[in-house]
């Protein structure tokens, strides 16, 4: 017999909530994953109680009790899992699994079975539903025979689904004999109290552990008391009332605000709350820093030795959103994440930016990113396909700015906007250190090159403008800029050798057009000097261009040049017919695949240009005759 088994399989959850995922079978237990990602179920073997197999519709569902009263169900197994299955956890765990049977009669009479906190409704012997009663709300007598019962609205339990339950009414009798009572404590009166006890109704339910009133959340927004329960956490504000399971409870951030009065915390859910149609995976809570309070936990001291021990105190005195997040983690037993080794410029934990139109503070994590507080955006590394610095228009105002976009492996986009350009060293830095992709202007890019995105050199080259120069034809590539002077650098905006744009659409490939930014073949943009020149001088005539000497030697062309040089007519070859911009952004795509082993050639030819070209402006400069290198590879010098 293996150590255990895999299966591919859905949690059901609350109402008829379903999750997909993995469950694991080995010998310490039940542990089960969420596909995609979340937080992992792990049931130890010591804390089993019960096992059950029911055959539902087009499959077998697995029911694991637990001993403080939680029920798992697990449904998706094929019949030949259950043998199998029985026979390991009978011999594993210990725990010889029970068959149940589900009632398909359609028969809406029978009785009640209360087994921890599960509520089922029998026909017969066999099961026809069964709802969790740490779900209820409301419960109340309507009239002396019917036992009416109201489930929470917004709280994790079904948020996966369209349809929820939302109340239910059990009629009982006066002659019910599983529930004896008399003539001022009918037998529907029993029912309400055994309910009563079980379920969070009203005054019935139990105690909080302690309470933080008046505290702001920015999401769901709204000033709510916090109240923190034993199994699950209330917020009570005055429109809205949320329950959330600890079992919800993921992992929880706790982020301060730079040189702000204010900490983040935040609390990470799956499933997500709702409100209406809208659902909040993360609950964002704003306290104030230098706030200190003093809390006592109404919590039995035998309580706390057994089953909260090195995990609580009694007492707490301390700032507010550290003793929020201890207890709360206590409680829960989620993890606490706090910033890592990123520091801003001014020493923060965090970058300004804005997401969506929405002003906020992008926080880069040991594991991830985190934007805040609206919308609050999590993006894990092990999601993330690659990132993509993007400098604003040279020669404006938003000179002092760039943008980070972030491309995910799932195909989504999220545009981090109007960062602060001396924030760039420190947030590039990070991200190569975490060995995340980046595509940068030379393109794809791994996390330890040295090519920087924002700070280019002089003789950096965009390949997208190589692309569109080349497809119009050689002859463009002489033109220079005469406000171009080399060495010379736009208040941190750089421009490329052409004086070309700047780098909103740096990117080597297709992505231009996707973002409205592409340029027909004959677009020709002015330069960063120029447009600052524009800028200054609104209204006068402008200065014709110079004349270029025919004696000064031909710039230096990139790898990317020779290697479209030498591929462009077998790709016109290949697709007769193509346009020239087509051409141009066909090798592009073609030039961003190759590997830098297959580059290499092509870069050696730049480099040997360019020491060829330096030379030649030496002697041009001097008054020398202008020096050709017949060997360039420059197709077009002996023309």
């Amino acid at each position: 017999m293996s150590d255990g088994h895999l299966f591919n399989n859905i949690l059901l959850g609350g109402r008829g909530g379903t999750n997909p995922g993995q469950l694991r079978v080995h010998s310490g237990g039940i542990a089960w994953k969420k596909q995609g990602g979340g937080k992992v179920v792990e049931l130890g073997k010591s804390d089993i109680a019960g096992v059950t197999w029911m055959k539902v519709p087009r499959a077998y569902q697995l029911g694991v009790r637990i001993k403080d009263g939680l029920f798992y169900k697990f449904i998706g197994f094929r019949e030949q899992d259950v043998t199998n299955l029985t026979n390991f956890i009978q011999k594993s765990i210990g725990i010889a699994p029970e068959e149940k049977q589900l009632s398909v009669s359609g028969h809406n009479w029978g009785g009640i079975d209360i087994n921890g906190n599960m509520l089922t409704f029998l026909v017969g012997s066999k099961q026809a539903f069964e709802v969790s009663l740490a779900d209820v709300s409301q419960a109340q007598l309507q009239g002396k025979t019917d036992v009416y019962l109201e489930f929470h609205v917004d709280d994790t339990t079904g948020a996966n689904e369209k349809d929820s339950l939302m109340d239910v009414s059990f009629y009982v009798p006066n002659s019910n004999t599983q529930f004896v009572g008399d003539e001022r404590h009918p037998p529907a009166q029993v029912l309400l109290d055994k309910i009563s006890s079980m379920a969070d109704v009203g005054s019935s339910s139990e105690e909080a552990v302690t309470t933080f009133e008046g505290i702001a959340i920015l999401t769901p927004r709204g000033r709510y008391s916090i109240e923190l329960h034993l199994s699950f956490m209330r917020l009570q504000g005055q429109a809205n009332d949320f329950k959330i399971q600890y079992s919800s409870v993921v992992r929880i951030f706790l982020l301060p605000k730079s040189n702000q009065p204010h900490t983040f915390v935040i609390v990470t859910l799956d499933p997500p709350i709702r409100k209406g149609q809208t659902m909040y995976p993360h609950i964002v809570l704003q306290f104030e820093t230098d706030y200190v309070i003093e809390s006592n936990l109404a919590i039995s001291e035998e309580l706390l030795a057994a089953k909260y021990k090195d995990k609580l105190e009694m007492s707490y005195k301390g700032l507010i959103h550290e003793v929020f997040t201890l207890v709360l983690r206590g409680l829960s037993g989620a993890k606490v994440t706090r910033p890592g080794k990123f520091r801003s410029c001014q020493d923060g934990y965090a970058v300004k930016s804005s997401l969506k139109a929405e002003d906020g503070l992008l926080y880069p994590l040991e594991k991830g990113f985190f934007f805040l507080p609206k919308p609050p955006t999590l993006i894990l590394h092990d999601e993330i396909d690659y990132v993509e610095f993007e400098r604003h228009g040279a020669g404006s105002s938003n000179a002092h700015y760039f943008d980070l976009l972030v491309k995910l492996k799932s195909e989504q986009e999220h545009l981090f906007r109007n960062i602060q350009r001396n924030e760039y060293s420190n947030l590039f830095n990070f991200i190569s250190g975490k060995g995340l992709k980046i595509m940068n202007l030379g393109g794809g890019q791994s996390g330890n090159a040295g090519s920087h995105a924002i700070d280019e050199d002089d003789d950096a080259v965009d390949p997208h403008l190589e692309r569109i120069r080349s497809a119009a034809g050689d002859e463009e590539s002489d033109e220079e800029d005469e406000d171009f002077v080399a060495g010379e650098d736009d208040d941190g905006s750089s421009t490329d050798d052409t004086g070309e744009r700047g780098s909103d659409a740096s990117e080597s490939g297709g992505e231009e057009k996707e973002r409205g930014k592409e340029r027909g073949p004959s677009a020709k943009a002015p330069s960063a000097k120029r447009k600052a020149k524009d800028g200054d001088e609104e209204g006068k005539k402008r200065r014709p261009r110079k004349k270029k000497d025919p004696n000064a030697p031909k710039r230096a062309m990139s790898g990317f040049m020779f290697f479209s040089n030498t591929e462009r007519d077998n790709v016109r070859k290949t697709n007769p017919g193509m346009s020239f911009t087509d051409v141009g952004r066909t090798l592009g795509e073609m030039w961003k695949k190759m590997s830098a082993e297959e580059k290499e050639p092509y870069e050696s030819m730049a480099n040997a240009d360019k020491k060829r070209y330096k030379e030649a402006m030496a002697g041009y400069k001097s008054g020398a005759a202008p020096v050709v290198d017949v060997d360039s590879g420059d197709d077009s010098a002996s023309d």
